[in-house]
């Protein structure tokens, strides 16, 4: 009952005039920085951050809240219009968006992305009011061995990912494990596969790489089909609302609760993040639907696994910010930073000091998930606005802001030239009909995967040591369980071609 007052009080501080004006232009500029190939929402909230040394300590964290909220959601515009993830959270989102709007349904997908990213995040800010500090409990049991055994089960995905050709996945997957274990080796800062060569220290940027992938590959195969004359600008379908009927709404539930519960799981445990939730819950969803061989074609249930899940991460991530005072992934390390400068110790103090301020921010989270719903549903639009340029002067354009958004990511033009590099990789992978979703697995997954495994024999002495640990055998079974029965599948559904 204390809660749910403090929590109302939290509402009328947060809805005053000033709260909201800074609330709105926090939102607004995320949703930019998060469109933007290269401009994350940590890089947002770092700008931001110095403009709140002169606020309250609740109008300060509120607006790096609109903010974080704001990048992340923004992230879908350019996934679903151009192919390129506006953020790493966004990767899965291309996968179904893009092609839905190579078919007309650009205004389709931004709806259920918008609406479902605003649903996921509500979710995850209602776990997060009321169950912080229980669920701050259950990540404190998360040591290496469990992360390891998270990662390896989203890794053994790539099983899911390949149903069909699982040799040519499996290939993809290991080229992405590969270019992971380029730079200096986690824990003990080993140089591997640098030829000598400094740039490459720090190995592939997670972004840089990414955005060849996808948007460079996109381009290239584009121009192929071009040849010498000019492409058409896509067709755009006109919709009504956000696109989508109460029926098709009401058959994604079960996805968005699933992916929603992934979203916030995942972003409990530090140093995981939303990319890998996106992933992870656009898997579960392709292998749980009655039609998976509709997912990367354009099917809006995918839309609705990934938006929901990495929008889910956001309140995730702030459990072990405010409860334990461990920030959950870059950004809430930039937070983390915000409750300083503000005098405010994150941690279990901050209940007990600063109660108000912290049901400021719950409060502060919900109205900011509706402000972006209203901001992105109003300039719905206004996005696709983008389609109807024409592609001979869309796609250099294109190429520019990738190549700007590559180097904006560290200051390198080494950046610049992975971009270009990953662009020349992806299109090759399409000219041999190899998939680009397990590459970007492997690659998002391989290095946390190498850390925690490291991170955990040197904390138990042996790799044995991990199935000592219940929550470890836990994901380690289901893992080798789902990788068994997809080869059994993928060897039923060879035998029965043949036969045929």
């Amino acid at each position: 009952m204390e809660s749910l007052q403090l929590l109302g009080q939290g509402f009328m501080t947060v809805l005053q005039p000033a709260s909201l004006a800074l609330m709105i232009a926090g939102v607004a500029v995320g949703i930019i920085f998060g469109s933007i190939p290269g401009l994350s929402a940590s890089m947002a909230v770092a700008l931001f951050l110095p403009l709140t040394f002169s606020m309250t300590p609740t109008l300060g964290m509120n607006t790096l809240v609109a903010v974080y909220i704001g990048g992340i959601s923004g992230g879908l515009i350019s996934a679903i219009l151009l192919n390129m993830p506006g953020t790493a959270s966004s990767i899965a989102t291309t996968f179904d968006g893009h092609p839905m709007a190579k078919k007309g349904e650009a205004m389709k997908a931004l709806g259920v992305g918008i609406v479902f990213s605003f649903l996921g995040s509500i979710f995850s800010f209602i776990i997060l009011t009321f169950c912080a500090p229980l669920l701050a409990d259950v990540a404190l049991q998360f040591t290496p061995a469990e992360n390891f055994g998270i990662c390896f089960f989203a890794l053994t995905m790539v099983a899911v990912l390949a149903s069909g050709n699982m040799l040519k996945g499996l290939l993809a997957g290991m080229l992405g494990l590969m270019f992971t274990l380029v730079g200096m080796a986690p824990i003990d800062g080993t140089a591997r596969f640098t030829f000598g060569a400094t740039s490459l220290l720090n190995g592939f940027d997670q972004l840089p790489t990414l955005i060849g992938i996808f948007a460079i590959s996109d381009i290239l195969k584009t121009v192929e089909s071009m040849g010498s004359g000019k492409l058409q600008t896509m067709a755009v379908k006109k919709v009504k609302g956000f696109g989508f009927s109460l029926k098709e709404f009401v058959s994604w539930l079960p996805n968005y609760f699933r992916s929603a519960i992934i979203g916030t799981g995942i972003g409990i445990l530090p140093g995981i993040g939303g990319s890998t939730s996106g992933m992870l819950s656009y898997v579960t969803a392709k292998k749980m639907s009655k039609h998976p061989e509709e997912f990367g074609q354009g099917c809006p249930e995918g839309i609705v696994a990934t938006e929901a899940a990495n929008n889910a991460t956001i309140g995730g991530a702030m459990i072990p910010l405010l409860v334990l005072g461990i920030p959950g992934d870059g950004v809430t390390a930039m937070m983390l930073g915000g409750f300083l400068i503000h005098g405010l110790s994150a941690g279990p103090l901050l209940f007990v000091k600063n109660g108000d301020v912290v049901y400021d921010i719950f409060a502060a989270c919900m109205v900011c998930s509706l402000i972006m719903l209203i901001v992105e549903w109003t300039c719905i639009k206004g996005f696709v606005q983008v389609l109807k340029v024409p592609k001979h002067i869309l796609l250099p354009l294109i190429l520019v802001l990738c190549c700007v958004g590559a180097y904006a990511t560290n200051n390198r033009i080494f950046d610049v030239q992975s971009v270009l590099l990953f662009g020349a990789i992806g299109y090759l992978y399409h000219k041999f009909d190899l998939p680009t979703t397990p590459f970007v697995l492997c690659f998002l997954i391989g290095e946390m995967l190498e850390t925690y495994l490291r991170r955990g024999i040197m904390e138990y002495k042996s790799f044995t040591s991990f199935f000592q640990r219940p929550i470890f055998d836990v994901f380690f079974f289901i893992a080798i369980a789902v990788l068994v029965w997809s080869v059994f599948k993928e060897v039923k559904a060879s035998r029965a071609k043949k036969t045929a």
